[in-house]
């Protein structure tokens, strides 16, 4: 027997008969086993607590003498009587505290059991009651710790996540037949009439809104009381998957003449006016050029090619350059990439238009004759993914017919950049500009977009938005008859139904913007406060800009009733810095019915 850090080392060296020494040392190894059997079983019940497993308390049992358990098993191995097995651990130790067999060299076996569980558990934790464990390598630095839960969580809760969902039906067309829209399911088999390339899948939708509104409005000297409606129908007849023919009506009103019935204010005519119009206000097929190809041709198309043709809606910088539908055609270039520009998607579209382009420029501000063919419309527009954010630009160039504009031209161009900053701020800043022959038709106008990233941004939305033009910025093309400055906020935008008071919105010889708080609570309403100015500067161009100040303020609330319908409400006061003009303000409320 030999001395050892901690412990003893004991060497038995066997002389003489071998057999003799087989039997010797197999009686030693029996009886050091039962006095190890026994010592260590009354070490057990000294202390209990010492002999358990983590597992094993958790489960509120005894693991016996001998037994291994699951984690042991794992590890292909049986625990020696009377140690404990921690369930992380690889190899088995006696906790922290268990009784040390005792025989000749007990103290310092017990001093070497001591040092063993310090040495190893010097990481864990502090609580006498939790035990020691081990992590499944040896190595504690290998895995981060477990997570934390507070006395909030909830676990039914975060199974509700993915359990507690249930199916929203939404508001479905009016008409559907054949192939349904955002549908799921197993189709029938469709015709390859066109191609395998590109099969049949008709299908025909008419769907729309409904809307009605009550309003009261004092509007450049005018006093009208009134209920107002107008119907949006959307007719939509799919023919392949990327086919179709579309044309959209709004019978219940001419122009920007709606269907009423004036009944107070000093101005308001007591009577019903009803205002019709069943020609369509757009009528064009679009489709694809790639994919009719591979289904004539057999083979796939390596491009795509979108394209439409007819009277189609023209929408472009967030319909503040372009909102109107226009008789011509168009075709794109999408989803391009250039490596040597470090362009990593960007899209290109030409338009043309023969009539229907309502310019207030060209046209005087008549809108009310639309297919006058007074002039033609060439244009190319753009975006682009670069340099951190979004890109829009265009040209346009509109070409006068008409007797009395024969010979006019007028350019407009247009460029935008949208990017978030430092994750505070998103902004938008766009650019208007139009120059060309005719009378008064220069101008140009910046616009400035801005949004706070607040603590809940998805929710909570500050705005200010601000704006300086000169001379007379128009838009390319617009339907409604609208300025430039219709989307800088809700104090510059009418409602298209009742006449709703706007402040000047051409953006000529002026500065402004508007300041706004916009919350939409849980995503199901929303909230806006507003307050707007329009401050003029220089010589007032007769007819289009504002020589007064002008300031408004405005709400607006609107929340869905259902799927179906849903309820807004608009107030606004302007105030005109002028004793002799008086004040406008309007106060109205709508119900919408989607179908």
């Amino acid at each position: 027997m030999t001395k050892t850090d901690g412990g003893f080392h004991v060497t038995w060296r066997a002389k003489g008969n071998l057999r003799y020494c087989v039997r010797t040392t197999t009686v030693l190894a029996t009886t050091a086993l039962v006095a190890g059997g026994y010592l260590a079983m009354s070490g057990t019940a000294a202390n209990a607590e010492a002999g358990l497993s983590n597992e094993a308390r958790k489960g509120g049992k005894l693991i016996a003498a001998g037994e291994s358990t699951n984690e042991a098993r794992k590890e292909g191995k049986l625990a020696a009587p009377g140690e404990s097995i921690n369930s992380g651990g690889k190899g088995s130790r006696l906790s922290q505290g268990a009784a040390a067999p005792q025989g000749d060299g007990g103290d310092s076996d017990a001093q070497y059991v001591e040092q063993y569980s310090e040495a190893k558990t010097a990481d864990q934790t502090s609580d006498p009651g939790i035990g020691t464990s081990s992590n499944k390598s040896g190595k504690e630095d290998l895995f981060r710790p477990g997570p934390q839960y507070d006395g909030n969580y909830n676990a039914d809760k975060n199974v509700d996540v993915y359990g507690a969902k249930k199916a929203v039906e939404p508001s479905r067309p009016l008409i559907e037949a054949g192939r349904e829209q955002y549908t799921a399911g197993d189709y029938n088999q469709e015709s390859s009439l066109l191609g395998q390339n590109n099969l049949l899948i008709p299908g025909l939708a008419i769907y729309g809104d409904w809307r009605t509104a009550i309003a009261y409005n004092q509007n450049n000297g005018k006093d009208i009381a009134q209920i107002a409606t107008r119907v949006n129908i959307d007719v939509d007849f799919k023919i392949t998957g990327t086919e179709r023919i579309h044309a959209f009506f709004t019978p219940l009103q001419d122009n920007n003449q709606f269907t009423r019935f004036e009944f107070g204010g000093g101005d308001g005519n007591k009577d019903f006016n009803e205002e019709f119009d069943l020609n369509p206000q757009t009528l064009f097929f679009e489709g694809d050029v790639g994919s009719i190809y591979s289904g004539l041709s057999g083979s796939a198309a390596g491009f795509d090619l979108p394209f439409t043709v007819g009277l189609f809606p023209l929408f472009l910088q967030n319909g503040i350059w372009a909102n109107d539908a226009i008789l011509g055609g168009a075709v794109s270039l999408t989803a391009k990439n250039s490596q040597k520009l470090g362009l990593s998607n960007y899209d290109i579209t030409f338009f043309t238009a023969v009539d229907n382009v309502d310019n207030a420029i060209v046209n005087g501000g008549d809108f009310a004759n639309r297919n006058n063919n007074v002039s033609n419309l060439y244009g190319v527009t753009t975006f682009i993914d670069a340099f951190g954010g979004y890109i829009e630009a265009g040209y346009g160039l509109i070409q006068g017919v008409d007797d009395q504009v024969d010979g006019q031209l007028t350019n407009f161009v247009t460029a935008s950049y949208t990017r978030r900053y430092a994750n505070t701020l998103s902004n938008s800043t766009r650019f208007f500009a139009n120059f060309g022959n005719g009378d008064e038709d220069e101008g140009f106008a910046i616009i400035s977009e801005n949004s706070l990233i607040s603590g809940l941004p998805s929710t909570l939305l500050p705005y200010a938005n601000f704006f300086v033009g000169s001379g007379n910025p128009q838009p390319l093309v617009d339907g409604n008859g609208a300025g430039i400055l219709k989307n800088v906020g809700i104090n510059f935008e009418t409602d298209a139904l009742t006449g709703f008071p706007k402040l000047n919105d051409t953006g000529s010889n002026a500065y402004g913007g508007a300041v706004g708080l916009q919350y939409l609570f849980n995503l199901d309403q929303q909230l806006v406060f507003e307050l707007a100015t329009v401050q003029p500067f220089g010589e007032t161009i007769a007819g289009i800009g504002t020589a007064d100040p002008q300031y408004g303020f405005g709400v607006r609330y609107q929340i869905p009733l259902n799927n179906d319908w849903l309820f807004r409400a608009d107030a606004t006061y302007q105030i005109v810095d002028n004793p002799e003009v008086e004040d406008n303000f309007g106060l109205r409320a709508e119900f919408r019915r989607k179908f």
